[in-house]
Parts: structure tokens; C-alpha cells; sequence
């Protein structure tokens, strides 16, 4: 449902309860002001996201692909906050199956913009982790970098860890080839 429409269905369902209280029907009223809030509520939280997210929790990957599929126009069904969880989401999924295929929608991700510090930290890892497959070490720790500064409340410190240590049996791979 487009967000116009997400607005108007909400507003219409509060004023009907409004006039429902007026007019004396209080329990039909309260039911109205619960549906007019949750159908407001989509508008900022759309539930495909939602769900996508909850089963991205659950390591249930086929299912947070089929409800973000349910997103055909990005632009058009999330609010300007969105742009940026929805191509970290295609990111994190694309990642599983095709990891450099997925350095495009990581990218987009941080060039939409995200508001919370840990999931900028995670685009950041992702991309680290993907410059190390190209063998680009320079690349990778800008981005290992750019992720701790970004992981302020170290959610991802032990993944940071690790990803330095590989870059470190990285370097000693290539010093073992060249002898």
C-alpha cells in the first residue's frame, strides 16, 4: 500500500473515532484509535521490513528475501529514512549467495545514509571483508578502520578482531608465495 494512502487511512480511522466518542460509542472508539495508530505506525515501520529483519534474526534467509521482494519501488513504499536498511538488508542477503555482487548495495547503503552507529559499522565490516577477497589490503583496512570508529558501543569488536587477524595471515600467505 503506498504511503499517501497509509496517511489517509490513518487519519480517517482517528477522526471515526473521534465522532465514535462523540456520539457516545465508546468501546467502538477505542478499537478505531488502536487500528489508526497501528496503520499510521506502517507508515514509519513498513512491515515488510519488519519481517524481513525478524527473519534475517532467525538465519531464515529465503523468507527475508521473499518479503523484501515484496518491495518493488523502494522510493516509492519506504519513507527517505529506509533507503539505506533496505539496500543493507539486499546487502546482507546478497552476501550469503553472491558476496561481490553485494558491494553495491552495501555502498548504496552507506551513501543513503543510516542513522543508527552499529548497522554503519556492519556496511563498513562487509565492505572490509569483501576488499579482502579482491586482495585490495589497503582498501580493507580503511574500511576496518571506518568500522570501529563507527561501532561505538563495540557490538562488533570481536568481528573487527577477527577480520584484522586474517588481513595478518593474509600478509604472511603472500610473504610465503614470493620466497
Amino acid at each position: 500500500m503506498p504511503n499517501i494512502i497509509r496517511l489517509i487511512a490513518g487519519f480517517a480511522l482517528l477522526g471515526g473515532a473521534i465522532a465514535l466518542f462523540v456520539f457516545g460509542f465508546w468501546p467502538w472508539g477505542i478499537v478505531a484509535i488502536l487500528l489508526g495508530i497501528i496503520v499510521l505506525v506502517t507508515y514509519f515501520f513498513n512491515e515488510n521490513m519488519l519481517l524481513a529483519q525478524w527473519f534475517l534474526r532467525k538465519d531464515n534467509m529465503p523468507k527475508a528475501k521473499q518479503f523484501l521482494d515484496r518491495i518493488t519501488n523502494y522510493e516509492s513504499q519506504l519513507i527517505r529514512v529506509q533507503h539505506g536498511y533496505y539496500n543493507l538488508l539486499i546487502g546482507l542477503i546478497e552476501s550469503r549467495t553472491a558476496p561481490m555482487k553485494s558491494e553495491k548495495y552495501f555502498k548504496a547503503a552507506l551513501s543513503l545514509g543510516m542513522q543508527m552507529d552499529h548497522n554503519v559499522a556492519l556496511a563498513k565490516l562487509s565492505l572490509a571483508g569483501i576488499a579482502m577477497a579482491k586482495r585490495n589490503k589497503r582498501e580493507a583496512t580503511m574500511y576496518l578502520a571506518e568500522a570501529k570508529k563507527a561501532d561505538k558501543n563495540k557490538l562488533l569488536a570481536d568481528q573487527i578482531k577477527q577480520m584484522k587477524d586474517q588481513m595478518g595471515m593474509m600478509d604472511k600467505q603472500q610473504q610465503v608465495r614470493y620466497r
